[in-house]
């Protein structure tokens, strides 16, 4: 067994393509249209869905937005240097929720950044 994706449910599907692809660098492995449904799904990740877990983003075609809800805390991400990715994300016009330091009570360092829906990223750095 293996995890295959995280499924998200997203108001604006291009801005969120955007945010993950263009802002934290991962690929749009496949999109599809399922108009009877009327919705559509696109799958992202830094690689292969036969190798990789990856993120599905779901688009409602009548739906906008979404409540957070209490359940859902954050997506993860290791990243070679906490510092260098999130200077990159500010640079790509991400929004940076906490800049990279310590985590509370530890060492290990993190950081945390927003998608366009309010979804929070952890970044954390390679042990």
């Amino acid at each position: 067994m293996r995890l295959l994706h995280t499924m998200l449910r997203v108001g604006d599907l291009q801005g969120s393509i955007d945010f993950y692809t263009q802002i934290l660098g991962m690929e749009l492995l496949r999109q599809k249209d399922y108009p009877e449904g009327r919705f559509t799904l696109a799958f992202v990740g830094y690689g292969d869905e036969k190798d990789n877990t990856v993120i599905e983003l779901t688009h409602n075609w009548d739906t906008d937005s979404y409540d957070m809800g209490t359940g859902f805390g954050h997506l993860a991400i290791e990243v070679d240097d906490v510092y260098q990715a999130t200077d990159t994300i500010r640079q790509r016009g991400g929004r940076i929720l906490r800049d990279a330091g310590p985590m509370n009570a530890g060492t290990t360092i993190i950081a945390f950044v927003e998608d366009p829906d309010g979804y929070q990223v952890e970044l954390i750095g390679k042990k």
